[in-house]
């Protein structure tokens, strides 16, 4: 009975260790590690036209906290944080977003990231109504979309996917 209360533990860590290896080599999640902010938002531009939106990507500067723009049923303002793995995305990208929601009129606000976020990032967005997808369900959303492009056919510059 102690071996099976020792030995459990291990083996689901692996088991959850190769399930989440099987998800990241679905999504494509080290190709979005190598891109560019600009080609990571022209990546989410083709997850979301995937979803029935008619997604815009803003200007690179001067955007008003919005990278991408989606259209539909509900108009939707993204701040797209592409980093390295370890950094985290603070509450500035929070903070920038909603504003970008009252700037283009948007009825709800995202933050999406290849990264994860800081406790304070996640406890302004939980007050505000600000969506936050990180790393994990990032993979998790573009796997369910099951895009038929892979992220790394986004590397054009910014001037060429508008």
């Amino acid at each position: 009975m102690l071996i099976i209360l020792f030995v459990l533990p291990i083996i689901m860590k692996y088991v959850n260790k190769k399930k989440r290896f099987n998800l990241m080599k679905k999504s494509g999640i080290r190709d979005i590690d190598r891109m560019k902010g600009y080609q990571f938002e022209a990546y989410l531009k083709v997850l979301f036209k995937e979803l029935g939106y008619r997604p815009v990507v803003t200007q690179q500067s001067g955007n008003y906290g919005a990278d991408v723009v989606l259209k539909g049923k509900n108009k939707i303002v993204i701040q797209a944080k592409r980093y390295g793995y370890k950094h985290k995305v603070s509450m500035d990208a929070v903070r920038e977003v909603l504003a970008a929601m009252f700037y283009y009129k948007a009825d709800e606000a995202w933050v999406i990231t290849n990264s994860f976020f800081t406790k304070q990032a996640a406890t302004l967005a939980k007050a505000c109504g600000v969506k936050l997808l990180n790393r994990y369900e990032l993979e998790k959303f573009i796997v369910k979309i099951n895009p038929t492009k892979q992220p790394k056919q986004f590397t054009r510059k910014r001037s060429e996917l508008s």
